[in-house]
Formats: C-alpha cells, structure tokens, sequence
C-alpha cells in the first residue's frame, strides 16, 4: 500500500497536522506530499519518511494548507552587471519554502533564485539553467558528460563563470571529473552546494551561492573550484581546488575541506582574501576530453584480504583499480594467507589492469621505498600516486583510460596534471 491510499482510506489530507505512531514511537508534524512514503515535517525541522505498512496509527490534530509553491515574481536584473549562469544538477539551493506548510517545492526559474537571494541583484546578472534534479550519490560518468557538455553549451552566452548546483554526497568526485575534461578553461567554474536544506533556518544555500557569485565576478581564477562555508559560523566561505577537496563531516556547514592543500580563496561581505597561487586563463584554446572507462574501482585495503577481491577484477576484465592503502600504501602481502594476495594482484596487473596505490588516512602521502612492503608492490607495476586522493585517483584513472588507454593512463596517473598532486609538506590536522 502506497501512501496516498494509506491517507486516502482515513481520510487525512495533505498539509494536516498529524500524530504517528510508528512501531511504539510517536511523530508530530505537518504532512507533505508523497506517493510512497507517508512524509511528515517535524517540528524539530526534518522531514522524515514512513513506510505506511510499519505505521501503527495515524490522526489528524489540526487543519492544515495543501503546499503551493509561492507566487511566481518578476525581478528587474541591473544590464550593466556581469552574466553569471547557474546551471542545475540537484541539491537543496533552489528548493523555495512554503512556511504555512512546510513544504518544499524546487525552483529553477532565475526569478525564484533572485527572490530567495535577493543580494545576487547587486552581484551580477543571473542566468538559470535546469540540466537535471538528481541525488548526487546517484551520478554517474554519463552525467558528468552530459554537465560538461551543458557547459560548454553555456559559454556561448558569455559568462564571466558558472555556477553548479550539485549534492554534497559526491561534489568532490564532480569537481575532479570536471577539471580533468576541460583543458584550459578560460572561466571559473564553481559547484556549489548546501549541507541544510532551504527550509531550516540555519541553512547554508544563501551564503554560500553569494560567495560563488562574489567570487566570479571578482576574480581571475579560471578553472573548477568547490565554495562551502569556511567555518560553522554564517559568514564566509572557501573556495576549495577541483582535485584537492573532500567531505569530511556528514553535516556541518563547513565539512569541506582542503586536504594536503590549502583553499583558493576566502570571500565574504569584505571582499576576496587568496591563500595561495591558483590557475588564470592563459589563453591557449579549450579542450574537452569527455570521456571514461566504466570498468575502475577502488578497493579499501585491510586486515583479513582474500585473494579472491583482486581475482574479481581479472575475472570482470577491470581495466583500472585504486588500491586505498594503509599508511604509506601498503596491503598484506607477506605473512601467512597474505601471500596469496600478491599473487593474485600480480595476475591482475599482468591481465592488464592498472593498479594505483593511495592512503586510507585522510593526511600525508603514500611512498614506495620506506618499507619492503612498498617495495615490492612497486616491483610487480603499483603506481604510487603521492599526496593524489583515493577519489580524484579513481576519477583520473576512469578518465585517462577513456580518453587516452592504457599505456598513457599508466604514464600520467603519476604526473601532476589539475593540481591533484602537491608539492611535499608539512600538514597541519584539522
């Protein structure tokens, strides 16, 4: 049973005020419009989903309003601005809010943006582009060629850079993908996200797509960058390299972070404050590489490996796997069972697979020579990729085997091409 039957047949209608029980545990709130799930907004300012089957009982408490998206607006954009585009993937920054509901109704139109951050009226001319509306665990390699095609369509209206709206979940994996395929990128090009929906007061839409666009019409940067909330406090964020980025909390504002790097740029309200050197247009012609190979993985080494994971790539004809190493990239290989491992990595290797080492910790870099181990997985064709993320790893290697195969692929995993492999250093902890 649906929800809509489940409400139907106790004759409770959207936008009602509602009490649940739900396997002896209780919920309030007003309910919004679903067709599988009974959804309510919580009093607390979450929504959540019941399978109607699980539901114990359900009442009415008070009337409610059906949600109904606000009222459409006409807003005056200032010609003399710069052209900014937002161009829509998903995620929460375009979602309006009806406050006598709770409801959220997404909103694409550059009018409803305007109207939700009335400040971008100040910054630049607003153009708003919907390419899709989709959970960002749910992109794959297609739909990053389909963005970068998005955007290459887009600089025919001459902006000074665009904006990508995207779910935090995989932004980092975008951001990677999109500064490998586009080669000299003569604009910037920032995804932008938000970790607390428009509908909560401590949400981070706002300020964070402000600071893009700040960012945009203000700088020379060219090239993929992240913008996210510096700090848990509302008042400034970072721009984050393409390549060098990650989420590391699951729900703060400020969960991502430059790792092994330091961040563009930090804009707030006061202006631009840069924190080291970053790519300009140098004028050459732009290049798109749109390409992947399906068949790459990551592989997360620990104790208890079997020699049966590695022989699954050979048997599904892997064409290229990340090891995420211990420490300095290690896997067992020596003792006992472990043995077996090596054997079957060196079997996958010389199927023809290319096999990259990175480290699990988020900190530091892998290195082949410290220990035996690294040595001899270096000896049987690992590529150690320095300081280079696990996930911008899997994303380089998917891209340079659609693009350029295999003997390229294994030339430039380990060759600095988008900033994904920094100079030695000293790290500081978060």
């Amino acid at each position: 049973m649906n929800a809509d039957e489940f409400l139907s047949k106790r004759h409770i209608k959207v936008g009602s005020r509602v009490r649940l029980k739900v396997q002896g545990n209780e919920f309030t709130g007003v309910l919004l419009p679903s067709s599988k799930f009974v959804e309510l907004k919580l009093d607390n300012g979450y929504n959540a989903g019941f399978n109607p089957e699980l539901i114990d009982s359900v009442e009415a408490i008070g009337a409610g309003k059906k949600p109904t998206k606000p009222a459409a607006v006409d807003i005056k954009q200032n010609p003399s601005l710069p052209l900014v585009t937002i161009l829509h993937t998903g995620g929460t920054i375009a979602s309006r809010v009806d406050y006598a509901t709770g409801g959220v109704s997404p909103s694409f139109d550059a009018n409803d943006l305007l109207a939700l951050f009335p400040e971008l009226l100040k910054i630049a001319r607003i153009r708003s582009v919907f390419l899709s509306n989709i959970f960002s665990e749910d992109m794959r390699f297609e739909h990053y060629t389909r963005l970068a095609k998005a955007i290459m369509a887009e600089l025919n209206h001459k902006p000074k850079g665009i904006i990508v709206t995207h779910g935090t979940d995989t932004m980092h994996y975008t951001a990677s993908a999109l500064s490998f395929m586009f080669e000299n990128l003569p604009i910037p090009i920032i995804l932008v996200g938000a970790q607390r929906s428009s509908d909560r007061p401590s949400s981070d839409a706002a300020l964070n797509t402000i600071n893009a666009t700040r960012f945009i019409t203000a700088s020379d940067f060219a090239g993929v960058a992240i913008c996210m909330h510096a700090s848990i406090a509302d008042n400034a964020c970072c721009i984050l390299p393409g390549t060098k980025t990650r989420k590391l909390h699951s729900s703060r504002r400020d969960a991502f972070r430059a790792v092994n790097a330091e961040p563009i740029a930090k804009v707030s309200e006061a202006g631009i404050e840069y924190m080291g050197d970053y790519p300009r247009y140098n004028g050459s012609e732009l290049k798109l590489y749109d390409k992947f190979e399906e068949r790459v993985a990551i592989i997360k080494a620990r104790p208890n490996m079997f020699p049966e994971e590695f022989a699954f790539f050979e048997e599904k004809k892997y064409k290229g796997l990340i090891i995420e190493g211990t420490g300095l990239g290690h896997i067992g290989i020596t003792e006992s069972k472990n043995k077996e491992n090596l054997q079957a990595l060196r079997s996958l290797i010389d199927s023809g697979c290319v096999v990259c080492m990175t480290t699990q910790c988020i900190f530091g870099r892998v290195h082949e020579n410290v220990y035996a181990t690294g040595r001899t997985l270096a000896s049987l064709g690992v590529i150690f990729l320095e300081d280079m993320l696990s996930e911008t790893a899997f994303i380089k290697l998917s891209w340079l085997l659609g693009n350029f195969g295999r003997e390229k692929a294994a030339e430039l995993m380990p060759k600095n091409l988008r900033g994904e492999i920094g100079a030695k250093r000293n790290m500081s902890f978060l």
